[in-house]
């Protein structure tokens, strides 16, 4: 496993893991030399000495290397370094096909059609450079953030011959396999079809359409069981949709799409023509057993002795029955008969013998050939006469074929499950003696875990213990947004913010001694919310404010009074007096006992103490007005007497202009002060008080 910061080829920097499969990990890394990043394929370690391994793990490059398209994962680089295998490919953003359905349930056809699109244009490119996937599924196709459908992992695919390739084993995933693949046969351009017609039909209806305890038992379904129609299966699909499903998902190669081309242009009419049925199909037993009936008849004729006609194309188509193989070799034996005669020698000369011969020659050709044309003839009518037959012999005989048949008594009778929840549907199968498969589709009209359609029709006969397929509502589709954060905006602004991306508000209020009031604390719920979904944002209201009640504070001594305040939200404001009390202690409070107040507030008390036990240090009293002076002493325990000074200019009237006690000196409490101040004179002269 590669590090965080490590370099490969000394250009691309790993940045970190974004996958891993069964022989490689998928890494997110930068290339320095062209500024970009990429997606690096590294081999496991414990492949890298397995070349067969390290031969399938180039050939991925190798293959796809040589071309380049829109549809398909585009590779830049091959590489090995240490040891280490690696390919380096175009980094696609984007949901795999398969993550894509298993969210959706099942997705729309117009949808479904736009997908296989873009799909098979990716393969039409890779079959032009003779590349087969054989490995086409929904892991294997990636939807980019911008929608766009690309085809990845061309890791089993090899660069094929002028038309097919030839396998020992079978590669890829068995739900998505083609017959000849499960065979262990050759393979195509045409297999590919086959599992991008097994890939559409999972999208339209939101499960694969052979399942199974092992992958042989998956295997034996696609090589003998028909695929249902998709419509059977979930409702909405229209005919087009369905004949070419129906078409890619032959058994017989040639009965399927021959090129990715034609089925672009059948998937593109289906678009403008949904309900029309311009699909056309192959023959599926006349046009072949024809051809070997004709076949026959030259071999017969002409004595042939290989029979060229493939085993392998036509071994389930068999056109005649036991009856019509006696006649065959009866008319082989008849030829044989004519052969042996021309081994008679022959003159040149006795041209009467010769035109015999000829003659009994070409009456035995002709023979033949009337043969054949009747046989072909009467074989299709009488099959339609017989076929008519048959149906009048069973509308009257079904009431006794009911009561006489084994077969009939092993069915059941399908009932209707529609609109019932899902363990009702269940119920009423089970009690039955028939199973299930749900599907799950998001529904706006049906409740959740209702059931929405039936796979097969109520009324319907079918086997005991056959598996109904019920397509279960899943409740409105959910989309989850982000929710963007909002935490230190105002109230409107993250109003305007969540309801801009598809969210409701509700808004609460809150105290927050950190968050400022009017901004939001928080947002409630976080993450990844459905869209519609109501996000609650919460309002700091700022700090808030507790009423504190106030207690008895007078006696208590000032270091008491002060911590108190303090420790109950409340500033102390200390002033002293020198009145008689117990000095050093409370004697006075702004607030009485009981009293309620907002926290921070201001509270004031008066301490008493001696006279004789207490100095004051000086203010400088000068510049002060005789008011201010007057009250500094005073508060501080002194007495002052006053002097007027008539002689100061017009600026220091009514201040202290002078002061006995020198500022910073230590002056005992009841001392008097004497301070001068600036008086203004009247015209005798006389100061004015």
């Amino acid at each position: 496993m590669l590090r965080k910061g490590m370099f490969l080829a000394d250009r691309y920097e790993i940045i970190e893991q974004i996958g891993t499969g069964g022989m490689s990990d998928v890494y997110k890394a930068k290339c320095h030399k062209l500024n970009r990043y990429v997606a690096i394929k590294v081999m496991k370690s414990e492949f890298s000495e397995d070349k067969t391994f390290v031969s399938k793990f180039r050939a991925e490059a190798q293959s796809v290397a040589g071309f380049t398209h829109p549809n398909v994962v585009n590779v830049y680089d091959v590489g090995d370094e240490n040891g280490i295998y690696y390919i380096v490919m175009e980094l696609v953003e984007g949901i795999t096909l398969k993550k894509y359905i298993e969210k959706r349930g099942r997705i729309p056809f117009k949808e479904a059609v736009s997908i296989a699109i873009q799909v098979a244009n990716g393969l039409d490119a890779a079959h032009k450079h003779n590349i087969v996937h054989r490995d086409i599924k929904p892991q294997n196709i990636i939807i980019s953030k911008e929608g766009k459908v690309k085809v990845t992992d061309f890791g089993i695919a090899k660069v094929a011959s002028s038309s097919t390739i030839n396998s020992s084993s079978t590669m890829g995933s068995v739900h998505y396999i083609s017959p000849e693949q499960a065979r262990g046969g050759y393979s195509d351009a045409r297999s590919d079809i086959y599992s991008l017609g097994i890939t559409v039909f999972e999208m339209l209806t939101g499960t694969v359409p052979f399942d199974g305890d092992s992958t042989v038992a998956v295997a034996v379904q696609h090589i003998q069981d028909e695929i249902p129609a998709p419509s059977t299966v979930a409702s909405d699909i229209p005919l087009s949709i369905d004949r070419i499903v129906i078409k890619c998902t032959q058994k017989k190669p040639d009965r399927r799409y021959q090129s990715a081309a034609e089925l672009i242009t059948d998937l593109k009419k289906s678009l403008v023509m949904p309900d029309v049925d311009f699909v056309t199909m192959a023959p599926a037993y006349a046009a072949s057993g024809a051809a070997a009936a004709v076949s026959a008849a030259d071999t017969q004729v002409t004595g042939a002795a290989e029979n060229t006609d493939d085993d392998d194309e036509f071994d389930e188509d068999i056109f005649m029955d036991e009856e019509d193989d006696e006649e065959d070799e009866e008319q082989e034996d008849n030829s044989s008969d004519t052969e042996l005669s021309d081994d008679v020698d022959i003159d040149d000369e006795s041209n009467d013998k010769l035109d015999l011969i000829m003659k009994i020659i070409g009456i035995g050709i002709a023979v033949i050939i009337l043969i054949v044309t009747i046989f072909v003839i009467v074989k299709l009518v009488g099959s339609t006469k017989s076929a008519k037959k048959e149906n009048t012999e069973t509308t009257q005989s079904i009431s006794e074929e009911t009561k006489t048949s084994d077969s009939d008594k092993d069915k059941v009778v399908v009932p209707k499950v529609e609109g019932m929840t899902k363990d009702e549907a269940i119920k009423a199968l089970n009690d039955v003696g028939l199973g299930y498969r749900q599907v799950i589709q998001n529904s706006k009209t049906v409740a959740k875990d209702k059931v929405i359609s039936q796979g097969t029709k109520a009324g319907t006969k079918v086997a005991k213990n056959t598996q109904i397929i019920l397509t279960i509502s899943g409740g409105e589709e959910v989309i989850n947004i982000t929710v963007p954060s909002v935490a230190g905006q105002t109230e409107d602004e993250a109003k305007e913010t969540l309801e801009g991306v598809g969210f409701k508000v509700a808004v609460d209020y809150s105290y927050s001694s950190s968050v400022e009031s009017g901004k939001v604390i928080k947002a409630s719920p976080s993450g990844s919310v459905a869209e519609g979904s109501t996000i609650t944002i919460t309002v700091s209201r700022g700090k808030e404010l507790k009423n504190v009640v106030m207690a008895n504070l007078v006696g208590k001594t000032e270091s008491e009074a002060k911590k108190w305040l303090e420790d109950n939200g409340l500033k102390a404001n200390v002033s002293y007096t020198t009145t008689s009390g117990t000095y050093g202690k409370v004697v006075q409070c702004d607030y009485s006992e009981g009293t309620s107040i907002p926290e921070g507030t201001t509270v004031t008390i008066t301490v008493s103490h001696k006279q004789d036990e207490k100095t004051v240090k000086m203010e400088n009293l000068i510049g002060m007005t005789e008011e201010a002076a007057v009250k500094w002493l005073t508060d501080n325990g002194l007495k002052y007497t006053t002097k007027t000074d008539n002689t100061v200019t017009e600026d220091k009237i009514g201040k202290v202009t002078a002061c006995d006690k020198s500022a910073g000196t230590s002056v005992e409490v009841g001392t008097t002060v004497t301070i001068t101040v600036g008086k203004k004179a009247d015209s005798s002269g006389t100061p004015q008080n």
